[in-house]
């Protein structure tokens, strides 16, 4: 179950101690092939009594990945578009991040994250912490990316920037992402999270209990 959590994450768990003043948590992951779709005939927005128009063919002008990091309590978004995903478009979000005050002059800044290859296991932590003295970086447990708080700001792009996907180019897309960055920044709170260490307590029993419950199934199995 702990196979891909890293040592500083687990050592986290075990300390539970509140953050000081001049700690953060950034919330940040990877929006992997985001198209740019040209539609063959103009949508028409909606009207009276008419639903939304969106034309079903349309041309490709190819794809981006966007990176977005999310500072949790200062509900403050930092976002770029990379050609593709990968531990340099990765670490080039971290640089994004961390040269910028408060994160480059505080004690810790807590990088939370799935387990994506571009940041995956113990390697990437300390090629994190190497970059960044100050960086610590904490994996969400397998299959639960769920708890990485900047997928509810990607749920947010989705709905509001990229749907329906009608763009002449990849230029169109990135000038959406940025235009709405900054409106976002302006406007929004922290989200009111409510899944509770407790929560990730019971969730990661319930886990190993299933986890368990089948390699005694397995055992038990009779030989073919």
């Amino acid at each position: 179950m702990y196979t891909n959590v890293t040592e500083a994450g687990l050592k986290l768990l075990e300390e539970a101690r509140p953050l000081g003043e001049d700690e953060y948590v950034i919330s940040a992951d990877e929006k992997t092939s985001v198209q740019a779709r040209c539609r063959c005939h103009p949508t028409l927005a909606p009207g009276q009594a008419r639903a939304m128009r969106v034309n079903h063919t349309y041309g490709r002008g190819g794809a981006l990945a966007y990176l977005a990091a999310y500072d949790v309590h200062r509900a403050k978004v930092f976002g770029r578009c990379e050609p593709r995903t990968g531990i340099d478009p990765f670490m080039n979000l971290v640089t994004q991040v961390m040269s910028q005050e408060p994160n480059a002059s505080a004690k810790r800044v807590f990088w939370i994250v799935d387990n994506g290859s571009s940041h995956r296991g113990q390697k990437a932590a300390d090629r994190l912490n190497g970059a960044f003295p100050n960086a610590v970086m904490v994996h969400t447990p397998v299959h639960a990316s769920w708890l990485n708080q900047v997928e509810i700001y990607f749920s947010v792009v989705q709905r509001k920037v990229l749907s329906p996907n009608d763009f002449t180019n990849l230029g169109e897309v990135g000038d959406r992402l940025r235009a709405f960055e900054d409106r976002y920044n302006t406007t929004v709170q922290p989200f009111q999270w409510k899944f509770t260490t407790s929560d990730l307590d019971d969730l990661l029993a319930r886990l190993d209990r299933h986890t368990a419950d089948h390699q005694e199934e397995s055992s038990a199995s009779p030989a073919a």
